[in-house]
């Protein structure tokens, strides 16, 4: 069980901030922070960070690619291994495209739809690398919420941003 109150989104969202400043800065990315939760239990299912893991991984792949390897599973199959209820938050939103032509975070969230009821984000997008993200739309089209938690914008785009050239 997390110490963290069920429901607490802002020190979820904090938890998420925390993972994002693991992220080495880097001026071709985005440093952002994930937590799966499993609301039914209040267990923490996984944390990422951009980087965190080989290749050019985003912080909701690498949790999805750690629970993959820890159940022993495809990721396409996790939402047979998982539990039915559950949230990602997330400092930023998750991308809808991929320069770097891995699969987006918005992708990797959709199949578990049904299981990942809501995603909480800290900060929307910035447009710097692929234009406005239309990734919400694709999420709540598939019945997942998309909820902003305020209160932490200027410390998550700090540090999401850290690394790139300011202009």
């Amino acid at each position: 069980m997390s110490l963290i109150q069920p429901g607490d989104h802002k020190a979820y969202m904090q938890l998420a901030l925390e993972q994002a400043k693991k992220s080495p800065p880097k001026a071709t990315n985005f440093s952002v922070g994930a937590v799966l939760v499993d609301l039914a239990t209040n267990n923490i299912l996984a944390t990422g960070y951009t980087l965190e893991l080989d290749g050019n991984t985003h912080a909701e792949q690498c949790c999805f690619m750690k629970l993959a390897a820890q159940y022993g599973v495809p990721e396409e199959k996790l939402k047979d291994v998982l539990p039915a209820d559950m949230a990602l938050y997330t400092s930023v939103e998750p991308c809808f495209k991929r320069l770097s032509k891995n699969l987006p975070c918005v992708e990797r969230v959709l199949p578990l739809a049904g299981s990942i009821r809501t995603v909480y984000v800290g900060i929307m997008e910035p447009e710097k690398f692929v234009g406005s993200n239309t990734g919400k739309k694709s999420l709540e089209d598939a019945g997942i919420s998309v909820v902003h938690v305020q209160g932490l914008e200027a410390e998550i785009l700090a540090v999401a941003t850290a690394g790139h050239v300011k202009s």
